[in-house]
């Protein structure tokens, strides 16, 4: 590998990296929940955003002045969006926290974040991984199980999303956590994203 293609999978792990952080952070914030904490809680999962879009904007920098890349370097600019996409996500789930004053976090929307936690580790193992996309074996193992975990959270999202509407009087509150599931739902996809990208990226390459 040439030496100015490190930056490249050095910068997407970085990202990745960042994804298990914020997420880890959210699950902290949820497990030991008190709605006054909640604009502290924003401006330090604010950090960790702020960063991955440092990261990304690294990498726009090195694709506008490189001549030639690893691979095609609007698949590098596709993955380096999409990955940067799961910080965001995980973020938007502590402002709606926020903005509909949540005072207590369910049960099913921890599970939620577990798996979300889960999916970011497999995304750090798998941009780990990609400068060795030519033998593509293992990360094609770890894009199957994180296909995995985002078919046990669509199951949950079901599940959520049923009891939240049989179980609850409160129309208001209803519709805060309506709305709330769908951004999980939206993070794992994203996490998805990311990994269907990865084999975008491999089947097109080798």
């Amino acid at each position: 590998m040439a030496k100015g293609d490190k930056f490249y999978f050095e910068n997407f792990a970085e990202c990745a990296h960042l994804s298990k952080k914020a997420a880890d952070y959210l699950v902290k914030c949820m497990e030991d929940y008190k709605s006054e904490n909640i604009t502290k809680m924003l401006e330090e999962m604010h950090e960790i955003e702020h960063s991955a879009d440092k990261k990304k904007h690294e990498m726009h920098e090195a694709l506008a002045k490189a001549f030639v890349t690893p691979v095609d370097r609007e698949d590098l600019d596709m993955l380096s969006h999409r990955l940067d996409n799961v910080p965001d996500k995980i973020e938007e789930i502590l402002q709606k926290f926020y903005i509909y004053n949540v005072q207590s976090i369910t049960p099913s929307a921890i599970i939620f974040a577990k798996n979300i936690v889960k999916a970011c580790e497999l995304l750090n193992e798998i941009m780990d991984e990609f400068e060795n996309f030519k033998k593509p074996k293992k990360i094609h193992e770890l894009i199957i199980k994180v296909n995995d975990i985002e078919e046990e959270c669509d199951k949950l999202y079901l599940k959520s999303m049923r009891e939240n509407t049989k179980n609850s009087d409160d129309v208001l509150l209803t519709m805060s956590w309506y709305k709330i599931y769908g951004c999980f739902e939206a993070c794992i996809d994203a996490c998805e994203n990311v990994a269907e990208c990865v084999a975008t990226v491999i089947m097109k390459n080798t």
